[in-house]
């Protein structure tokens, strides 16, 4: 067979592993070519939710594209695109007004940063420094790097990022370090200040304490810091909760979604923003309006797929689910041994083995294989190993996993 020309994301081809050719899926499993079967336990990269091939998500996607398939979004709108504005609103935080509309937790990203910037610009106040946590990822667009950590990620393009002012990971017992230095950039004039609340994934699945999220968001009030929370990975339920933030009573002034927003199925995203954010935009003169966009702005099959998530949500007992597979992991974390710093977050857990020898570990490959052989899709980030199915996994799935990464530990 000739081999593929497609460059895949995060692969060395040059290690020559194998790549899995993916028929369909089911639920909390894949299918491939030659007939396996692979537990899906990282939900294809943390976005799908209630499980592959949905049937109400996949009717209303079936359904859409036989209506409207795409069209600009300047000047223009659509029902999809208003109903899911409308159930956002209803569903999010009142305080956050302002529905804007992008493809990826990237451009999501881009936007919040983007809206900050524009409305210290609007109301005439000099603020362009932004602040982000220590070991943070927030997509791998320019500004998305720019305020994720530095390192082998993007250092190619580091000529390209701009500087922001980096706080210490809030790791107990030494989170009033992380806080002082927040309170020192807040009272020079940041602009804003981006977290990944609860959890930095990428960053190692780091977990810090909802106390720690809220006194962080009330240093920003406290100045006028506009705070950003970037819940791509951790809202829809990932916590344990809709949104990671509802644990620490915080609502943020600009909100990052995507990943889940449509259970997983197609890309979409949203920036949602409180009022005084648009207010600052808001006005006669043209040069105040936002300028950002895409061809597939507010893509109607994607907000039609974005509907029946957010209609699961509202007719089905999805955090109860929720807090049935929580219960089902900790049962099972609880009984693996040999694990380094084993935690737990909702529907996550994730664990160390050995030594912290970052994302280029030589075991990960390892790692990768022996879960690959044994029909499972892991995906450690370095020797960091993490586990997040699906909302509809079953126990003996559950199991599965769990016994190969027991295997894992006892070698």
């Amino acid at each position: 067979m000739t081999a593929s020309p497609i460059w895949h994301p995060f692969t060395q081809h040059g290690l020559r592993e194998p790549i899995p050719l993916v028929t369909h899926a089911q639920g909390a499993a894949l299918y491939t070519q030659d007939g396996r079967r692979i537990i899906d336990a990282i939900s294809s990269w943390w976005v799908t939710t209630h499980g592959h091939a949905h049937p109400r998500i996949a009717a209303a996607i079936a359904d859409q594209a036989q209506q409207l398939d795409q069209i600009i979004f300047a000047g223009w709108t659509h029902e999809p695109a208003e109903t899911l504005a409308a159930g956002l609103t209803a569903m999010m935080p009142a305080e956050l007004t302002r529905v804007f509309f992008s493809d990826s937790g990237s451009t999501s990203v881009e936007v919040a940063l983007k809206m900050a910037l524009g409305y210290w610009l609007h109301r005439g106040e000099p603020r362009h420094r932004i602040v982000v946590l220590e070991h943070s990822y927030h997509g791998d667009t320019i500004g998305a790097m720019s305020v994720g950590a530095r390192g082998v990620f993007n250092r190619a393009y580091a000529p390209l990022l701009f500087d922001v002012a980096t706080l210490p990971f809030p790791a107990a017992p030494h989170e009033q370090a992380t806080l002082d230095a927040l309170e020192a950039e807040c009272r020079a004039g940041a602009a804003a200040f981006i977290v990944e609340p609860l959890l930095l994934g990428a960053g190692g699945m780091l977990i810090y304490s909802p106390a720690t999220l809220a006194e962080m968001a009330r240093i920003c009030r406290r100045h006028g810091t506009l705070f950003i929370a970037d819940e791509v990975m951790t809202g829809w339920g990932r916590t344990g909760t809709l949104l990671a933030c509802e644990q620490a009573g915080v609502v943020p002034d600009l909100l990052c979604l995507s990943k889940g927003l449509t259970g997983g199925a197609v890309p979409l995203a949203v920036t949602m923003a409180s009022e005084p954010v648009y207010a600052a935009h808001y006005g006669p003169e043209r040069e105040r309006m936002f300028f950002h966009s895409s061809s597939y702005t507010a893509n109607p099959i994607a907000c039609a797929a974005a509907n029946a998530n957010l209609a699961i949500w509202r007719d089905e007992p999805v955090l109860a689910r929720i807090a049935d597979l929580a219960h089902r992991h900790a049962k099972r974390l609880a009984a693996l041994a040999g694990a380094t710093n084993p935690r737990q977050l909702g529907t996550i857990t994730a664990f160390e083995i050995g030594s912290t020898e970052g994302y280029l570990s030589t075991r990960a490959p390892r790692l990768l294989a022996h879960f690959r052989d044994r029909d499972i899709l892991l995906r450690p980030l370095g020797n960091t190993l993490y586990v997040m199915p699906p909302y509809c996994i079953d126990d003996t799935d559950l199991d599965t996993i769990y016994a190969a990464i027991a295997d894992v530990l006892v070698r």
